[in-house]
C-alpha cells in the first residue's frame, strides 16, 4: 500500500484496509480518471459468503463505476470476528435470532455508518454529496435502513438478494435450527421496523427519490424472492419516475455471491461477475 497527500486529498495505488470510527473497511480507489472530487459507493456485505468487507470487495469490485468504493464490515465479521471465526454470530442466532442477531446487527451497522463515512471522506477526499449505497442480504437491510431514515443524501442504490423483511430471515433460521422462534412483543416490534415493504412509504418520501435496483437470484430463497417482488411493487406505486426502479432476476444466482468460507478475498465467480456488471451499469447511469 502506498498513500501520498495530493492537493489535500489522498492518492491510493491499491486497495486500502483499516478501520474508521471503529468500523473495518476495504476501500478501492476510482479505476479511471475522474475530474474533481469523485463520488462514493458504500457497500455492506452478506453474512453468507462473501461475509467480510474484503471478500465483498473481491466479489463485487464495481470497477467500472467512476467512484471510490467503500466496503464496510458488519458487526462480528471480518476484522471484528471473535477468535477468527463466525461462531459468535451462530451463537447469537441460536440464542435469539431477532433480538440478538438480525435487529442489533442491522441497527449497529446503520448507526455507525455516518461517523465512518465522515472519517473516510476526510482521508480520501471523495464527494459525499454523490453517494450510492449497495447491500447484499442482511447488508441490504442496512442499505434499506439508510434509505428509510432519510438522514444521509443518497443518489442511487442497489441491493443483491436483500433481506427485505426480518421475518423471512427468522424463517430461514427456524429451518436451520429446526424449531420455531419464540416471538415476543419486543421481537415483533423489531421485525416490524425491519419490514421494508411496510416502510416503502418512508423510502419513497425522500425529497428526491433514490433510483433503486433490486437484484434477485432466480435460485435465491423463495421468501427472499417474494419479498423483493413485493418491495418493488410497493415502491412502484409511489415512485414518480418509473425508470428509477428496477427488479432484475439473475439466472443461476443462489443466495451467496462467493464460495465458502467467504471470509478472505477470492476470485470473482461468473455469476457474481454478472451481478457486478448489472449493478455497475445502474450506478454509472444514476450516480452521475
Amino acid at each position: 500500500m502506498e498513500i501520498d497527500s495530493v492537493g489535500g486529498r489522498t492518492a491510493v495505488e491499491e486497495p486500502v484496509t483499516g478501520t474508521a470510527a471503529g468500523v473495518p473497511f476495504t476501500v478501492l480507489p476510482p479505476s479511471a480518471e475522474v475530474s474533481g472530487s469523485a463520488p462514493v459507493v458504500v457497500a455492506w456485505h452478506m453474512i453468507d459468503a462473501p461475509r467480510s468487507d474484503a471478500a465483498f470487495a473481491a466479489a463485487l469490485p464495481l470497477a467500472g463505476v467512476p467512484a471510490w468504493r467503500v466496503y464496510l464490515g458488519m458487526p462480528l465479521c471480518g476484522a471484528r470476528m471473535i477468535d477468527g471465526s463466525m461462531d459468535a454470530i451462530v451463537e447469537r442466532a441460536q440464542r435469539d435470532a431477532m433480538l440478538a442477531y438480525v435487529d442489533p446487527f442491522v441497527r449497529q451497522a446503520a448507526l455507525e455508518f455516518p461517523a465512518a463515512l465522515a472519517e473516510l471522506r476526510e482521508r480520501f477526499g471523495f464527494d459525499t454529496s454523490r453517494t450510492a449505497v449497495v447491500g447484499g442480504s442482511l447488508g441490504g437491510a442496512v442499505a434499506l435502513t439508510i434509505l428509510a431514515t432519510r438522514e444521509i443524501p443518497v443518489r442511487a442504490a442497489a441491493l443483491v438478494n436483500p433481506a427485505v423483511r426480518a421475518r423471512s430471515v427468522i424463517g430461514l433460521v427456524e429451518g436451520l435450527l429446526e424449531h420455531p422462534y419464540p416471538w415476543s412483543d419486543e421481537s415483533e416490534q423489531a421485525a416490524d421496523h425491519l419490514d421494508f415493504v411496510a416502510r416503502s412509504g418512508e423510502i419513497s418520501a425522500r425529497e428526491k427519490q433514490v433510483p433503486l435496483l433490486v437484484v434477485s437470484g432466480e435460485e435465491d430463497f423463495p421468501a427472499f424472492r417474494t419479498d423483493a417482488d413485493e418491495l418493488v411493487d410497493a415502491l412502484r406505486g409511489r415512485y414518480s419516475v418509473p425508470g428509477d426502479l428496477r427488479l432484475t432476476r439473475v439466472p443461476g444466482l443462489a443466495h451467496p455471491l462467493a464460495d465458502d468460507p467467504g471470509i478472505e478475498p477470492a476470485p470473482q465467480l461468473p455469476v457474481a461477475k454478472r451481478v457486478d456488471e448489472t449493478i455497475t451499469e445502474w450506478l454509472v447511469e444514476h450516480l452521475g
